[in-house]
């Protein structure tokens, strides 16, 4: 099936809305059926709006649904944002434009996935990270927040790693990350001490693969592809994807969100590469708790 008939109709946006619809019809105690009565919708309708597969979405009927279902005001006004946007296979999410700077449409999509494939040059990503080394850089990236604020957001984030903690079904996470991660200092020698020995600790998960690209690799692509996340959502009883994967790559001041085909295709590549220079898991586990002991020295 060629690239531009598939999935045309569900874009991520669209997709996202559809998620965070379900999770909070089913929050107020809903089938379809009722939500869509009170809609006076027929349920097909509903079901194609979860699936990220409605057509044409008006904001009025957004509103209506954010009512029905009891949704805050402030989460509210992110899927009336998430409605606007434009059917696209490549989305750039520039905070505040549309969608609040404080809704998180990275984090619905991450909780969907079934694997994810990673690659970091400067931070531990979130989903690995400890409560002190998260609380760090939560200190320091939101400065004007109150003790209680930043609690909120390290909190927020060690519940995404039941993602990949969970004993059902847990995903999989494959992840290479530049040696110095491993050295850069977050925190205190104490924070990074701790945070390694998590790290190795994780690696020995049947479900996480960690390698470390060592500074003796050089640059292994030539160029520098910046952080980046891939994911993918399983496959249905016939095989074929849930959704079609994604490349997450974040910035500064918004997020880049890939699904063509190509540009799927060139991370899976350029991941290759970079394994294929990284120590292997073994090695990369050593490493990781060598520098940890060098931190405590």
């Amino acid at each position: 099936m060629s690239e531009t008939s598939t999935h045309t109709s569900s874009t991520l946006p669209r997709r996202q809305l559809g998620r965070y619809l379900r999770d909070w019809r089913t929050r107020a105690g809903l089938t379809i059926a009722e939500a869509a009565k009170l809609m006076e919708w027929g349920a097909t309708t509903l079901q194609r709006l979860e699936k990220g597969q409605a057509d044409r979405i008006r904001t009025i009927d957004i509103e209506a649904l954010c009512r029905i279902y009891g949704i805050p005001d402030d989460i509210a006004e992110g899927l009336k944002g998430l409605a606007q946007q434009t059917a696209v296979k490549s989305w750039w999410h520039a905070y505040g434009d549309l969608i609040p700077e404080d809704f998180d449409v990275f984090v619905g999509l991450e909780a969907s996935a079934r694997r994810l494939t990673a690659y970091q040059c400067e931070l531990v990503p979130g989903l690995v990270q400890t409560v002190d080394y998260a609380r760090a850089l939560n200190t320091l990236g939101y400065p004007a927040n109150s003790a209680a604020e930043l609690e909120r957001r390290v909190q927020l984030r060690l519940q995404r790693q039941v993602l990949i903690t969970r004993r059902h079904q847990p995903a999989n996470l494959e992840v290479v990350l530049c040696e110095s991660v491993l050295r850069r200092v977050v925190g205190s020698a104490k924070v990074m001490a701790a945070q390694l020995r998590h790290l190795a600790d994780l690696s020995t998960l049947d479900n996480v693969e960690l390698r470390v690209l060592p500074f003796s690799s050089g640059v292994p692509l030539g160029l520098s592809s910046g952080p980046y996340i891939l994911l993918e959502f399983g496959a249905d009883a016939k095989g074929q994807p849930v959704e079609p994967p994604v490349v997450y790559v974040e910035g500064f001041t918004g997020d880049l969100y890939l699904e063509r085909e190509t540009d799927v295709r060139r991370y899976r590549q350029a991941h290759e590469q970079l394994l294929r220079s990284a120590l292997d898991i073994s090695a990369s586990r050593h490493l990781l708790r060598q520098v940890a002991k060098e931190f405590m020295v």
